[in-house]
């Protein structure tokens, strides 16, 4: 392991670290955006190609998902009820995302779904903007669609799994914190599920210096993501989550229509 560590090229690997560490960093604090963020960088600025982006993000999520869902886990940011009912849903949508990926073009809707998500960012805003001073949280009622679509969504898309499902879930009113925490550590049994009907594909050719970079990134960022959460108020953390959709969402549909 020592030996391996010596031998990698860290002036070449070091970008890819930082959008590791910056995109987990936002996704562990605010519940998503690693898919989006990642995949972005690595195509519009490092020149990666958009299939090996794609499975790469993926295989690293595996990891990082795991490493921030123990974070939230160790914060007590974790509501397991609300895991259940998101989680099952979420792996049975992103394994049938995984094999339809393989014969249809996901990009098609795409756009449709990046223009319904800015509506959502808009929404968050405005929810954020006048946010009570003693909110009362609220048990989401629509869980079970939100887990299948967001699960298909990452796996057919490249991501969606937070967007969709954090987004969808403040809306009906539920705890900021408890939902991050959950939905991220719920997306570990997603990506872990999603990334071994990949591999049963392509194999191991996505694991790359990209994907090395990621992942040695996004483990490094994974347990400070959980801490800001449990940190930041209710209110602001709305108000960042509508940001960042809004902001990646906005940035997605004008790529996909480009």
């Amino acid at each position: 392991m020592v030996e391996w560590l010596t031998n990698l090229d860290w002036a070449a690997i070091a970008p890819f670290i930082a959008i590791g560490f910056a995109a987990q960093m936002i996704d562990g604090a605010l519940g998503m955006a690693f898919g989006v963020i990642s995949s972005t960088l690595l195509v519009s600025v490092m020149g990666v190609p958009p299939a090996r982006a794609s499975a790469g993000v993926h295989l690293v999520e595996m990891f990082t998902t795991g490493a921030s869902g123990l974070s939230h886990i160790w914060h007590r940011n974790v509501d397991w009820r609300l895991f259940a009912r998101i989680a099952v849903p979420g792996i049975i949508g992103g394994v049938v995302g995984a094999y339809v990926l393989a014969s249809v073009d996901a990009s098609v809707a795409r756009p449709f779904v990046m223009l319904y998500l800015t509506c959502i960012g808009f929404y968050l805003l405005y929810k954020a903007l006048t946010y009570p001073a003693m909110p009362r949280a609220r048990d989401a009622r629509v869980t079970v669609p939100l887990g299948l679509i967001g699960g298909f969504l990452d796996a057919s898309g490249g991501g969606g799994w937070g967007p969709v499902v954090t987004s969808n879930l403040l809306i009906q009113g539920s705890d900021p914190r408890k939902t991050i925490g959950t939905v991220n550590t719920a997306e570990f049994l997603l990506t872990f599920s999603v990334s071994i009907t990949f591999m049963l594909t392509i194999g191991l050719e996505a694991f790359t210096i990209v994907t090395g970079g990621l992942l040695i990134g996004g483990i490094v960022a994974a347990p400070f993501g959980a801490w800001i959460a449990k940190r930041i108020p209710a209110k602001t953390l709305l108000l960042l989550v509508g940001i960042v959709l809004t902001a990646t969402s906005l940035f997605s549909l004008y790529k996909a229509i480009a």
